[in-house]
Formats: structure tokens, sequence, C-alpha cells
């Protein structure tokens, strides 16, 4: 029997930290956040990291497991969230796999095989110094040159990603989109895969309010801390969002109005990817809300999942 499991996805800032651990009370669940910056130890306030409060005792997993300079690649996610996965349904609990790092969340409901693509450090090496030379981009204009499809996805600041992808087609001579096509698409899972989305200009609004608040609460210190503890700019953990913009303020190259205003355009610019990458996916149950999710939209969730999943019928 498969494994019943609810994903929730979603732009960044639209409710799904929320709506999760709503619906695991109301279905006996446990959350697996899908957020490739909530794994960093210390990166708290700039991930939306939720606090012990906000989690109202559910639990959460896959949150602060490596420190912001080890290496983490998505394999290692979809290894670790698979085995957790597996845990809580175990002990009789619904896994509600919930973010809006795209990439992780097929990693695990497609079960992509990453083992059948090579790994080569001095390639890996080479492309970071001419990323450190020429910049994101330019690595960037190299992978569309390969693969379109995967640099459409990509940001300049992902150099990770954009070098993995150019791995994958160095090595085996085709492009990392065409590997993951070929994936097979029969999941290992029962899914229901519940999709938040809510109007534009409702949502940029959301995300303004939201770096408002993480520079209220501390952002800057927080960035300021990271750095003290040596922890260098070229991590690929501190070119996430939150961190970059902030970094050059720490610097004295923007005023801090500047930095708030970039991380804030380049959130609404994220938001748009999240949506794009998602909408791809016709698995997808979208419900639409025009404010932060409300008692309705958490019962419908939870009461189509449940039937959806049959979980009355099963363990929960």
């Amino acid at each position: 029997m498969k494994i019943p499991l609810l994903v929730i996805v979603g732009p960044t800032a639209v409710g799904k930290t929320k709506t999760a651990i709503q619906v695991a009370h109301r279905l006996q669940g446990e959350v697996v956040s899908a957020d490739s910056r909530q794994v960093y130890r210390y990166m708290d306030i700039g991930t939306a990291k939720p606090d012990w409060e906000e989690r109202e005792g559910i639990p959460h997993h896959l949150i602060d497991i490596v420190n912001p300079d080890e290496e983490f690649s998505v394999a290692d996610y979809q290894r670790l969230a698979q085995r957790v996965i597996r845990d809580i349904w175990e002990r009789n609990k619904l896994p509600i796999l919930a973010g809006g790092t795209g990439f992780y969340i097929n990693a695990v409901i497609d079960n992509y095989n990453f083992s059948s693509t090579a790994v080569n450090r001095e390639f890996r090496q080479r492309m970071r110094k001419l990323g450190e030379k020429y910049g994101g981009a330019y690595l960037l204009e190299k992978l569309r040159g390969v693969d379109p499809v995967a640099a459409e996805r990509l940001h300049p600041n992902d150099l990770r990603r954009i070098i993995r992808a150019l791995e994958v087609y160095e090595y085996t001579g085709r492009p990392i989109s065409q590997w993951e096509r070929e994936q097979d698409k029969e999941s290992p899972y029962l899914l229901y895969i519940a999709g938040l989305t809510m109007d534009r200009t409702s949502l940029y609004s959301l995300i303004n309010e939201r770096v408002e608040r993480m520079i209220a609460r501390g952002l800057v210190d927080e960035v300021r801390d990271l750095l003290a503890r040596g922890y260098s700019p070229d991590l690929n953990s501190m070119q996430g969002l939150g961190y970059k913009e902030i970094i050059p303020y720490l610097e004295g190259k923007v005023s801090l109005e500047e930095a708030v205003e970039i991380l804030q355009r380049n959130t609404r610019r994220f938001a748009k990817r999240q949506l794009t990458w998602f909408r791809r996916d016709r698995r997808i149950n979208w419900y639409h809300i025009s404010m932060p999710p409300g008692e309705k939209l958490m019962e419908d969730i939870a009461s189509t999942a449940a039937g959806k999943l049959g979980l009355a019928a099963n363990k929960l």
C-alpha cells in the first residue's frame, strides 16, 4: 500500500506554513519542510522559519539540520525526506510535505533518480572559479545554450544548481531537464497536492509586509551574526533571499532602505518563478484565497485530503 502524503505548495508569503499546521491539527499530521533554506541552522528570520510558538505543537522535520557552510543537495534532501515520511506514517500520523522549493518537492514525490547522473568535483571547482570571475549570469547563459528549460527556472545567484545542471550535461551529454522528464511519474505515494494562490496584487502586498516584519524582527542582526560566525557571503546558503540583499548594506554599499526595496523586489520575482514551476503540474488542486488562510480553507483542504487519501479507511 502506498503511503498517503498531503503536499501543500505555493509561492512565498501565501500562507503555506499556517495552512500546514492547521491541517495537521485536523488530520493528526506532522509537517515535513520542503524549503531549501530552512535546512540551515542560524538562518531563522530570513527564511521565515516558524518558531516553536508558531508551530503550535505540531512536529516539523528537516529544519535546522545542517550548518550554513555544509554542502546539502537535493539528493540529500530526497533521501532524508523519504525516510522521515515513512517514519511519520509508521507512527500512525499523516505526513504533510509543505514548502515552496519545487525541485525538492518533485524529487520526493516523483522519486527522481540522482544516482544515474555523474558527479565531478574538479568540474564543479572550475565552474565556481568562472562564476567568481564573470558572475552567475555568465554561467546561466552557458546553461541556456545546452538546457534552456533548466536555465529558465534558475536565478543567476543560484550558482550551485546552475553548476549542477552544467555538470550533468557535461558528463552525460543530456540536459538535466531531460533526465527529470524521463523519471517514472508513478509516484511512490498516494498523493493529494493542494496549491495556495491569490491575486498578484494581494500577494505582492503580503510579500512587502513580510519583508518589513523581517527587518523589524532583526534580520540585519541575524545576517551580521552569521558573518561574525565566519560564514562567507559567497556560500550558497548566504546567497538566499534575505541574506544576499542585506550583506551589501552591512558592507556600506547601499542604504537600508535600498536593501529593503531590493529584497522586496527579488522576493516578488521569486514568487513569480515559483508559480511558473507549480502551474506545470496538473496534479495540483488550486485553492484561491483573497486574504491570509482562514478556517474555511483549512476545513476544505483537510476534508478533501482525507477523502482523497482514504484516511478514514487507513490509519487515521
